[in-house]
């Protein structure tokens, strides 16, 4: 039995923050093995399910 997945299509999003910031969150990221954009998306759909 075949199995087909959906590809759901990405759109990019560019954010200004600050630099030494974003340097210590990718370290912690990599070290927990977290994926950033995925952080962020997680975080945009609980400010939705709030409304």
């Amino acid at each position: 039995m075949a199995t087909h997945t959906i590809k759901k299509e990405n759109s990019k999003l560019t954010l200004s923050i600050d630099r030494d910031i974003l340097s210590r969150y990718k370290e912690y990221c990599e070290k927990e093995g977290i994926i950033i954009s995925k952080q962020v998306e997680k975080f945009m759909l609980s400010k939705l399910k709030e409304n």
